[in-house]
């Protein structure tokens, strides 16, 4: 670890491992909340409406549901409290990826610039969402989906090996790269998704109308796509501010 700190950031003003890397973690969190921030304002805009029309149709009679799930449940309220609980999720879930990113390009090294920050978050976003979303769209409240379990199993498999599936084409130097890291990209999607299980003839297995459920994926999937450029170019702002050595 002190190793790859060193290598990534020569120190150059005497500072220890220790201590760049205490600039990375800092450059990582104010990365994270502002990008977090940002996801937070889009999904009010974008994402949160269309939730709000699907959980009418989950009071129908017809929705699939458990009551005693629903009553032991917990939620927070309309308005403030759940555009707060929204943005800290936000908040969080930036700071994370943000720790991810600012490694890679502290591993990477080079110039840091606003085009590479870009480039950045753009491969985050298709790691992370556009890849999963192939074979995991996006759901609202009240659609069948297969088991919890499952699906976490397959998004995080799906991730990883597109993560290193960009990495290997990014960097590879050989044909043989480049071909390996379209079979991993391509390797989760020929295995296939977990799909809901079959339901019994006459049971309703879905809700929302399907023109609700495309927007919403289109919505989440630019909130998304926004997050992810932000984090790229906040990376790049904040490693500069925080370890000027890269």
């Amino acid at each position: 670890m002190t190793r790859a700190i060193r290598s990534a950031f020569p120190a150059t003003d005497g500072a220890r491992p220790i201590a760049t890397f205490r600039r990375l973690f800092f450059a990582a969190v104010c990365a994270g909340a502002l990008a977090g921030v940002v996801a937070a304002a889009a999904h009010q805009f974008l994402t949160v409406p269309l939730i709000q029309r699907a959980e009418t149709y989950e009071t129908l009679p017809t929705a699939p549901h458990d009551h005693a799930a629903q009553a032991a449940s917990w939620q927070p309220a309309e308005g403030l409290e759940r555009a707060f609980f929204t943005l800290l999720a936000d908040i969080l879930a930036g700071i994370g990826y943000a720790l991810l990113l600012v490694a890679g390009m502290a591993w990477r090294r080079g110039p840091l610039s606003w085009r590479g920050g870009a480039w950045w978050g753009l491969a985050g976003f298709v790691a992370f969402s556009l890849a999963p979303a192939i074979g995991l769209p996006p759901e609202l409240p009240g659609t069948a989906v297969a088991p919890l379990f499952p699906r976490q199993l397959w998004w995080l498999a799906t991730a990883i090996v597109t993560a290193g599936g960009l990495f290997s084409i990014a960097c590879g130097r050989r044909p043989l790269w480049v071909l390996a890291g379209l079979a991993l990209i391509a390797l989760p999607h020929l295995i296939g998704a977990p799909q809901p299980a079959v339901h019994a003839a006459g049971t309703h297995t879905a809700t929302v109308p399907p023109a609700l459920a495309a927007a919403f994926q289109l919505a989440a999937m630019a909130s998304n796509l926004l997050f992810w450029l932000v984090l790229g170019a906040a990376g790049v702002f904040f490693l500069r501010r925080f370890a000027p050595a890269a």
